[in-house]
């Protein structure tokens, strides 16, 4: 709201904002202007009696986090933060998004007396169900507790990359035998070729390494496409780090 002067044409400079909403739907000033200042003839706020007040309103569609249905307006919904779990919060609904790898999940066998605190394979399914069927956030206490962790585990900040793997080798051991074998494989496990070539002699060597995770330098990259690039660039090994090209030694 402005206060307006009628002598100056002019609004006084006591403005603010804010958002209504159903919670709060009620709001004012403690304080706006002096009273003094008001009745000033000479400030022009109060002429023949008569005070002019503007307010701006504007309707806008904002999210009110209190009220908020995930499930209504998405169609899904999140996982609860135990404490410092973000990083395996944003892994697991990649996951749990990988159609084919949710699927795997839900087909690896578990037995009527296994515990979802004592079962990685179980946790995870019940956590992959309640974030298909729930209509509010899904807990990961269970998962955690199967992962051997405690509160403290919940609090401390671990390395997403690492989780990963661990997750990944855990679950690719469970689906051993099972009609799901090979699918961590199948999904993540990717190929790469070093190739050495001598620039001095003639000497050529290439070696298949398979990889389920890649580290990309993102620093100074524009997208993910040009962390690519980097990481495929040559490089020259010279120096205190030249090649050794067996018969030939150490070589450029």
């Amino acid at each position: 709201p402005f206060v307006c002067n009628n002598l100056l044409a002019k609004k006084n400079a006591y403005e603010t904002q804010h958002q209504f909403s159903a919670r709060e739907s009620d709001w004012g000033f403690t304080s706006f202007m002096p009273l003094s200042e008001l009745y000033n003839p000479s400030r022009g706020y109060l002429v023949n009696d008569t005070c002019v007040i503007e307010a701006e309103v504007a309707v806008c569609k904002v999210v009110d986090y209190w009220s908020y249905d995930s499930k209504k307006e998405t169609g899904y919904v999140g996982l609860k933060n135990q404490g410092a779990t973000c990083y395996m919060n944003s892994l697991l609904q990649t996951l749990y998004h990988i159609p084919y790898f949710r699927k795997a999940v839900y087909h690896m066998p578990t037995t009527e007396n296994d515990m979802p605190s004592g079962s990685i394979p179980l946790a995870l399914q019940s956590l992959f169900y309640k974030l298909q069927y729930n209509d509010s956030s899904v807990s990961t206490k269970e998962l955690t507790k199967s992962f051997g962790w405690d509160m403290h585990d919940s609090f401390m900040q671990h390395d997403v990359q690492e989780l990963n793997r661990v997750l990944s080798e855990k679950l690719e051991d469970k689906m051993k035998g099972t009609v799901v074998e090979g699918t961590i494989q199948q999904l993540f496990e990717g190929h790469h070729m070093n190739y050495i070539e001598c620039i001095n002699v003639d000497f050529k060597s290439t070696r298949k390494e398979s990889f389920y995770d890649l580290q990309l330098d993102v620093k100074g990259c524009q997208d993910v496409y040009a962390s690519f690039d980097k990481y495929v660039e040559v490089e020259r090994l010279e120096g205190d780090n030249k090649y050794h090209a067996e018969q030939h030694g150490l070589q450029v």
